[in-house]
């Protein structure tokens, strides 16, 4: 099946609304629809443009130059920064994200005070939502607004507010052309293939969501293990306000919603038996990324596992062109952690916080495609959507431990 078998994103009103999901006018969805397709005609059309110009211009310029090939991505990228072609998709791809950010806030903030009341109804005299509202953010969270997202995951317009969170959900469908589902949780349906696949008779009975967000790859975990206890804990209160609303509405009950810095959480050694993240650790730093996964050893199970969904490191197989597009998002999508994440040695980082060389896991997961959304997935559920999103695809890297 060829990349250009499906038509293009689906329609912006094939979303799944639940009980907290921001009314959409006809003009804000047709705005999303337009960003969706202006994504996918830079990935297909104007990308591989980029691509040509740097085989057929660039490297036998900079290869001249150097006296040998590109060694490394700040290579390439100082040869690229003047290339025409190189600087429409990057002023384009720039201005969707800055355009999908403030069409969600827009359509947020003029409901703001409903959107507020119907999570308050949903979350009134909820045992399962544990709000710390004094908490200390840590500097990666406070200090950047992630994804040009205006104030990023934590600030609050108002009281008991979840503008961040509805913003954010209105909007990734759009950013990711449908390619998470029709609920935004691909990431989380990943896992449970992954799950099904690589340890069928896993039956864990306390479950670990770190850096959950609203939980939209919260619930497809609790969903696959209905008789676990589910933490999801995150720092960011308006997230939690919407995404507790949201798996109420949802009919999800089994996952408690804590507000802690996964970087010291108050749950005894050896608490969890499944404990997992996904597209998280890249945005906490190179400072505190030993100290989760040290927090992940501290409250793993004997026998527990954990996991850890990201996109491609850059190792010594990857192109150093392919580093160089997927670097993009560090130095223009407000990702200061994405380029240090990416080329760290993960699983050597598990193993200086006390994991042995033989409880080290490294796979990959991908999102299945719906095919109410794309019809042709029924025949290829793996087929690409599209030539490739260098940050955006649906398909990740997957890091994690079997504790002995």
């Amino acid at each position: 099946m060829s990349e250009r078998s499906y038509a293009g994103p689906p329609d912006y009103r094939a979303v799944s609304r639940h009980g907290v999901f921001p009314d959409v006018s006809h003009d804000e969805a047709a705005r999303f629809n337009f960003l969706a397709h202006l994504n996918r005609h830079l990935a297909t059309e104007v990308l591989p443009g980029v691509k040509r110009a740097y085989d057929s211009r660039v490297l036998p310029k900079l290869t001249a130059e150097l006296g040998r090939a590109p060694a490394h991505r700040r290579e390439v990228r100082a040869a690229m920064r003047d290339e025409p072609i190189y600087q429409l998709w990057s002023a384009l791809r720039r201005a969707t994200m800055e355009q999908r950010q403030q069409a969600g806030r827009a359509l947020v903030l003029r409901q703001l005070g409903e959107l507020n009341a119907r999570a308050a109804a949903l979350n009134a005299n909820a045992d399962t939502l544990k709000l710390d509202l004094e908490l200390k953010l840590p500097r990666y969270i406070e200090g950047v607004d992630h994804h040009l997202m205006p104030g990023s995951y934590h600030t609050e317009v108002v009281a008991d507010d979840v503008s961040a969170a509805a913003n954010y959900d209105a909007g990734i469908f759009a950013t990711t052309g449908g390619g998470l589902g029709r609920l935004n949780d691909g990431a989380g349906a990943a896992l449970v293939s992954w799950l099904s696949q690589h340890a069928a008779d896993f039956k864990p009975a306390r479950i670990l969501d770190l850096g959950a967000g609203l939980g939209h790859n919260t619930l497809p975990i609790a969903a696959l293990f209905p008789e676990a206890q589910v933490i999801a804990v995150d720092v960011a209160a308006p997230m939690l306000r919407y995404g507790h609303a949201r798996a109420k509405s949802l009919g999800v009950n089994n996952v408690q919603f804590v507000q802690a810095n996964v970087e010291s959480l108050d749950f005894p050694d050896g608490h969890f038996d499944f404990i997992y993240s996904t597209m998280f650790l890249h945005e906490t730093s190179f400072s505190a990324l030993p100290r989760v996964l040290a927090e992940v050893k501290r409250l793993l199970a004997p026998g527990g596992r954990s996991l850890h969904l990201e996109q491609p490191q850059y190792t010594e197989d990857m192109d150093v062109y392919e580093q160089f597009i997927r670097d993009w998002d560090a130095f223009n999508n407000n990702e200061p952690f994405w380029t240090t994440m990416h080329e760290l040695d993960l699983p050597k980082i598990a193993q200086a916080v006390g994991h042995q060389a033989a409880e080290i896991v490294e796979s990959g997961a991908a999102a299945v495609l719906d095919p109410q959304l794309f019809p042709a997935a029924a025949l290829a559920p793996t087929a690409p959507l599209a030539a490739e999103d260098y940050g955006r695809k649906a398909a990740w890297y997957a890091f994690g431990t079997r504790a002995a």
